[in-house]
């Protein structure tokens, strides 16, 4: 009797301390990322959407960090096609996209951000098909971004970072004119001198975001 009396005493003092130690465990902070704008950028490569692409990096650089949740961007699509959110918008969306984001469950805060370089430089001597440069050629890269944390509810930004990337990775890679139908996840991108550039840039850009988290909690 005395013995399962202690270990129930025990399992009760085990549950407590489990029960502090989750009360005391700082919520993280809730944040959608919007496809980033790249309108400043030479359109050379044809139809492929880089914003979307460079948003979908910065949401795995986050959920790799741990520090922020990140809401599902299904979340957002409906309330974007409703506004007719063009990338124009993206870096500076309207007060009335704001509104209507604002009214969605969960998020508090968007991220928005533009890409300011994406850059290549390739030297002959690799395979190149269908205009992807594949292997043997030498390649260089230059990827920068820069992001603001807003809060949906007032329009204010509450934080900016700066995110750069570069890379002088063997393999090139660039988008044909037309489309080739090869994206950033494809595994010729990411072992691509761009496609190393960009994954830096955007851990370089989340790392920044993190580091001014507190703001956030003033």
């Amino acid at each position: 009797m005395k013995r399962r009396l202690a270990v129930a005493l025990v399992a009760l003092a085990v549950a407590a301390v489990a029960g502090d130690a989750e009360a005391q465990k700082p919520k993280r902070i809730a944040v959608a990322v919007m496809d980033f704008e790249y309108g400043t950028l030479d359109n050379w490569w044809g139809q492929y959407d880089i914003g979307k692409g460079m948003a979908d990096q910065v949401v795995d650089a986050l959920l790799e960090d741990g520090t922020f949740s990140v809401i599902e961007r299904k979340k957002l699509d409906t309330v974007l096609a409703e506004q007719d959110f063009s990338q124009s918008n993206r870096a500076a969306p309207s007060a009335a996209t704001m509104a209507k984001i604002g009214k969605i469950k969960g998020i508090n805060f968007i991220i928005t951000g533009s890409i300011t370089k994406y850059t290549t430089e390739r030297k002959e001597g690799g395979l190149r098909v269908k205009g992807i440069g594949l292997g043997g050629g030498k390649g260089k890269a230059e990827v920068h971004l820069t992001a603001r944390l807003v809060d949906v509810s007032t329009g204010e930004i509450l934080l900016s970072a700066k995110g750069v990337g570069e890379s002088k990775k063997g393999g090139s890679f660039s988008f044909s004119k037309g489309g080739t139908g090869v994206g950033m996840g494809s595994s010729e991108y990411r072992n691509s001198a761009l496609g190393d550039a960009q994954a830096a840039a955007c851990t370089d850009l989340v790392a920044k975001i993190v580091a001014k988290k507190d703001r956030l909690e003033e």
